[in-house]
């Protein structure tokens, strides 16, 4: 049987390879939501793919995150492990920014602007449309549909491209 997780402190390779599969199928069911009309499904979806494949992206450029992320930290288990690696295994909705910020060095603002479009996604999947524009970003469900579309596009190129680096 193919195993369906691997921590980045033991297998980074495997780890890799398996957040980006997860990118991937999570990128194909947020469209298959959005083609059912389930908007906040294919939301959660979409972001849900975009922070494997970040997850992915800081994977490969560990030693990156190291000097950003230094020390260490228990994980859920109570076992001490480097901060960096905590931050790559969970990829916390918290520091997928900064870590984006982080990772321009490497790949260029794409990856900045890519996660901005993420998270303003995850945004209206929690607080849905909002007229005012106080509460999320979107006014209409024409702009969530494009950019859902934009990011699974954009989900798929960067996961090959990081699979072939």
């Amino acid at each position: 049987m193919k195993p369906s997780y691997a921590y980045p402190w033991r297998d980074t390779i495997e780890y890799i390879k398996l957040r980006l599969e997860e990118a991937i199928q999570e990128a194909e069911l947020a469209i298959k939501f959005l083609d059912q009309g389930l908007y906040r499904n294919a939301s959660g979806k979409v972001f849900q793919a975009w922070k494997a494949l970040m997850s992915a992206a800081a994977a490969k450029n560990r030693e990156l995150i190291a000097k950003h992320y230094t020390g260490v930290a228990k994980d859920r288990t109570g076992r001490i492990r480097s901060r960096a690696d905590l931050i790559i295994a969970l990829m916390p909705t918290t520091r997928l920014r900064e870590v984006a910020s982080i990772l321009v060095e490497v790949y260029g603002r794409e990856i900045l602007h890519l996660t901005d479009i993420a998270i303003n996604i995850h945004e209206f999947q929690y607080n849905g449309l909002d007229p005012e524009g106080i509460v999320s970003r979107y006014t209409n469900l024409n702009d969530v549909e494009k950019d859902i579309k934009y990011l699974t596009e954009k989900i798929i190129e960067w996961v090959r491209r990081l699979s072939q680096t």
